[in-house]
């Protein structure tokens, strides 16, 4: 099978203008990105709605796509900037522009979800440590993702699924194996271009999840466990901490 990683990388934010183009141990947050995942898939191409980041990805060598300034979510831009690129991959992953520390043991793990010919898209959890506080589980911006027994994807949610009855919440974590959900996705090619016609649909409007319209039409996610510490950027001080984990992790530096 082919791999094809598509990056989205928006210059507004409004937690943290111009996030791609920040430098991060001298280089721009999405050429770390880039260079992360440009060796492991079988090619990668940024997606961006910016003349600027365009300009970036084109000085240290990178591919990237115009897409369109409109796009809803990073799932349409991924499919606009598929379609332009011109190759033909039997996999796309979506990889966030934010992510400067995604590791190849992460996009393999992916890859090998899609060893299942019943999989349509493939994502990555990992699991809340019993020593995690009540804080870290309830936190409405740490979906949950509860998971069938063929590690496929039963639900998505911002509060604690499962409730656990007859227990104290301090006990719930010492009690469940609970699955945070890290936000790298993987589609069949076809797939991602069915997925990007769907209306929004009720689950998801509720929880503010896009994969929550994904399952509502049938859709089988698959999921892969990943133990794999990193450190996404949504703020400037997300990049004060990116700066202290590249110190402290010299194999980024390439």
């Amino acid at each position: 099978m082919k791999f094809i990683a598509i990056i989205p990388a928006r210059y507004a934010s409004t937690r943290f203008p111009a996030k791609p183009l920040a430098l991060l141990g001298g280089k721009p947050v999405i050429q770390r990105v880039y260079e992360q995942v440009a060796g492991v898939l079988d090619d990668a191409v940024v997606a961006t709605d910016d003349q600027r980041i365009y300009d970036a990805v084109k000085a240290f060598g990178g591919k990237v796509e115009m897409t369109s300034t409109s796009h809803r979510s990073g799932t349409d831009r991924c499919w606009e900037a598929y379609c332009k690129q011109g190759g033909r991959f039997d996999v796309v992953i979506n990889v966030q522009g934010d992510e400067p520390f995604v590791q190849a043991s992460q996009l393999e793990a992916l890859k090998r979800c899609f060893d299942n010919p019943s999989t349509d898209i493939a994502t990555l959890v990992s699991p809340f440590r019993a020593g995690d506080d009540w804080a870290a589980l309830e936190n409405p911006n740490s979906p949950k993702v509860v998971i069938d027994k063929d590690h496929r994807a039963l639900y998505f949610s911002r509060s604690v699924i499962p409730y656990l009855r007859g227990k104290e919440r301090e006990e719930w974590l010492k009690s469940h194996t609970y699955y945070k959900h890290i936000g790298l996705y993987a589609f069949r090619e076809q797939v991602l271009g069915e997925v990007t016609a769907l209306g929004q649909s009720s689950l998801e409007k509720a929880e503010s999840l896009e994969q929550l319209r994904w399952l509502e039409n049938g859709y089988r996610i698959g999921v892969a466990e990943s133990t794999v510490q990193t450190v996404g950027i949504d703020t400037p001080e997300d990049l004060a901490r990116a700066e202290e984990f590249l110190k402290n992790h010299p194999e980024f530096n390439r």
